[in-house]
This record gives C-alpha cells, structure tokens and sequence, in this order.
C-alpha cells in the first residue's frame, strides 16, 4: 500500500495566519541565520549534531533534477559534507523521468553514488529493480532521532528503508503580487467560488489574474489533486491515488468540471491555454512578480519552494508577495505535500555517510537558512528559515505529524504519474487545451492508468 499524507485543517490556518498577517518579511531574516557552524574532518564536536567518516581522497556523486537557485543551496549542503569528511562530492543533473535517466546511467556503468528521488513510487521501482541499496544503521539512528514515523515510512519498501527525506513541500498555496490586488480591490478569497470571482475582479483591472507554469505537466497534476481533496475528500483521494477506483469514477468528472471553470476561460489565464503550455514553472512564478503595477498575472499556484523563484525577482515576500491557502472546493481547504528523498545506488561508506550527513539536523539547518526550503526534520530549530512565512510553514508541516497526505502523482507508477509527455502530465495538458473534453479525458486517464499500476 502507498503511503498518502495530508496536512490537518489546523495547521493550514495556522500557516495562513501567521504568514498573512505578516509585511517586510524579507529573506533579510532577523534570528537563526549564521553561517553554519564548522567541525573538525571527523564531524564530532560540540558544534555537530552528526558524526561523519573521514573520507579524504574519495570521490562521491549526487543527482537531482533540481536547478537554478535550488540546485546551488543543495550544494551549499554538499560542500560542508566536504569539509567534514574530507571527500569530494560533485553535483549530477538529472532529467525527469529520473527512473529513466537513472537506468541508463546504470546501464553505463556510472550510476551516481546517491540519488534525490523526487517520487514516492519511483523508489519502489528503484528498490524492485534491485538499484536502491539499503540506508545503513548511522542514517537510520538520525532518522529514528528527526523524523516522524510517517517520513520514515514513505521512504520504505516492504519493510526496508531506502530513502531519506530532505526535502519536503506544502503544495498548497497560492501566491500574489500584493499591488496588483491593491490595484483591482481585490481581497483574498476563501474558497473557489471566491476565487473564481477574484479572478474576474483581477481582470477588470486590466492584469491577467491567474500564471500557470503549463509546460510543466506536474503543475497540471497539483492543481488537479488539491481540487481533487479537498472536493471528494481524503478516503477518495486515497481510493484513486492507489487506483483502488477508475479515473473515471464520477468524483474525478466533478474535480475536472471544477478545475474546468478555470481552464475553460483563456482571459483567466497569462497568455491563455497555449501561452500557459509554453510557461516552464520558473517562469510562471517570475512573470507574476515582475513589471511593476503591470505584471503579466496576479496569482500563481504552487507549493512553498515558490519562495526560491520569487527570490529571483525584486519582490520582497510578505510584503510584496503574500500567499493564501489553495482555496476550498469542498468543506475544507486542501493541503498536498511532497518531497525529496535521498536513495544510495553504490554500497559503500560514501554514500551510506552521505545518507547519514542529510538526515541531520546539520544538513538541513544549512538548506534552511538559504530559504524556499522545508525539512521535514522534526529536531530542526525553526529559526533556520530566514523568515517568519517560512517559519510558519514549517511549523505547520512538523506540527501535522503523521496526519498529512503525499502528492497523488508521486505516489504512482513514474510512466503514469512522472513522465513528461505521457500519462497524466500529458493528458492533462491536453486538458487545459481543451477542457470540454472531460469524458475523453478520463478515459485516457484510467487507460494510462491501467497499464501501468499493472507494470
């Protein structure tokens, strides 16, 4: 069985609270942003949390599909790893689907030492191929101390724990270009009526209301799953994410027809459908904190880690841009989360040390300071994150414990639920271009879906 998560509805207002009510919430920060302390080769000492082989001379590799800002923080924690071990790490670029860019790696013969594994289902693939390598008793005893029992469980397989969870994200949020609304007397809506209704008053301004990273199949599948929870509730949601329900049970045509509302109106929408199709998620996040009082949308939807691309622009967060929750469809608003998890593809001390350095407390704190990045490390002191939005976030993820829900598409077969150009990301796409279609749609849904849960 997969694993799912959701976050309670009390954590959700109280991330809302506490970030809404916030101004000049700039990644300046104000406490708990020091540089990282230093320890000796052999990481001991009273300035580590984690003790580390020396590893001097040996050369070790780490892929991930992250880039831009992202990828560079990552490093930041890879060369602390460095300067206590004594090793030398460098950084590997995947590309999604990463179960199959890892495949040919191996087949190559050079498959990296650790892999961040962005999908729940692909460690299983990546554990049933027989490529994932067992976490070792150090990075095991850092789990057992940081983490909930159910992050610990998201990176098992049949009982063997492959992953380690360093990353994490709440995938529900909604961020604005605070003068734009100003600008339209626009507030900050609730639930989707209001939303729907927000976005037109948007547009009478003259400000496309909503970006949408379209190019991006995942984005597609966020929006799809937050509509999806929130509307059918979480035993539907558990029900489709493990496909014990088709893709064309009634519930899935109601979730369509909702998001369909916003699809299906292209003056809603930054460049319309076919503009949306050629915006790369990066994109659609800067194209809304860019330009002035004229920014080429309003809104645009996604999970924490937006924070790293609005750094990018001159916005400052919580005063400039402001976030409120995925609105509520049904009784509740949702709140879907993902992450990262480190897998080692080599036996030996390098990698399993590596697993072992990102489980800490140590490695997160240095990820956390750079911002537009929650750990779901329970031990690590919130006054890492550089502001009081991020701080708030991460309290409410660490604060929901076990009751949380995993991103559905993550949790699927990589072909059906992580696969550019195929699957959901594909047909999905195609649904935004044309979301009159909602039959067709979830035919060529539960047909993709078939296959693979049955691969």
């Amino acid at each position: 069985m997969r694993t799912t998560l959701r976050i309670s509805r009390a954590a959700v207002v109280f991330s809302a609270i506490g970030a809404l009510a916030l101004t000049g919430c700039s990644d300046d920060g104000d406490s708990g942003k020091g540089k990282p302390e230093k320890s000796s080769g052999n990481g001991k000492g009273s300035s580590s949390s984690v003790a580390l082989p020396k590893l001097d001379g040996e050369k070790l590799s780490v892929a991930a599909v992250w880039t831009g800002a992202e990828q560079a923080n990552f490093v930041k924690v890879l060369k602390e790893f460095e300067k206590r071990t004594g090793a030398t790490v460098s950084f590997v670029p995947a590309q999604d689907p990463i179960v199959n860019f890892l495949g040919t790696k191996i087949a190559g013969g050079q498959p990296p030492d650790v892999a961040m594994i962005p999908q729940v289902g692909a460690i299983q693939q990546a554990a049933q191929k027989k490529w994932a390598k067992p976490v070792g008793p150090e990075a095991k005893a850092q789990l057992a101390k940081n983490y909930s029992q159910v992050w610990q469980d998201l990176g098992a397989v049949d009982g063997t724990q492959y992953g380690v969870y360093f990353k994490a994200a709440n995938k529900s949020l909604i961020w604005y270009n605070a003068k734009a609304f100003e600008n339209a007397g626009a507030s900050e809506p609730k639930t989707w009526k209001d939303f729907l209704a927000t976005a037109e008053t948007v547009s009478a301004s003259g400000v496309t209301p909503v970006s949408v990273g379209g190019a991006d199949g995942w984005t597609l599948t966020d929006w799809f799953e937050n509509i999806y929870l929130s509307q059918a509730g979480p035993e539907k949601y558990d029900q489709l994410a493990q496909h014990t329900i088709k893709w064309t049970d009634p519930s899935v045509k109601d979730a369509l027809t909702t998001l369909a509302q916003l699809f299906g109106k292209p003056s809603l929408i930054a460049g319309g459908a076919d503009g949306a199709l050629q915006t790369e998620f990066p994109a659609s996040v800067t194209q809304t904190f860019t330009g002035g009082d004229q920014p080429k949308a309003a809104m645009v939807y996604e999970g924490d880690f937006v924070a790293v691309n609005i750094a990018q622009t001159k916005a400052k967060i919580g005063t400039d841009a402001k976030v409120f929750p995925f609105p509520a469809v049904g009784a509740e608003s949702p709140v879907v989360t993902g992450g990262d998890a480190a897998v080692a593809l080599k036996d030996g001390k390098g990698a399993q040390a590596l697993l072992t350095w990102l489980a800490s407390t140590d490695a997160a704190k240095i990820m956390a300071e750079q911002g537009g990045f929650i750990s779901p490390n329970k031990a690590l002191d919130a006054a890492a994150y550089p502001n009081e939005v991020q701080r708030t976030m991460a309290k409410a993820l660490i604060s929901a414990g076990d009751a949380v829900r995993f991103d559905m598409s993550d949790q699927a077969p990589q072909s059906f639920g992580g696969t550019p150009g195929k699957g959901e990301w594909k047909t999905l796409q195609d649904f935004l271009k044309n979301p009159k279609d909602i039959s067709g749609t979830q035919a060529k849904l539960e047909s993709d879906a078939a296959k693979a849960y049955k691969s």
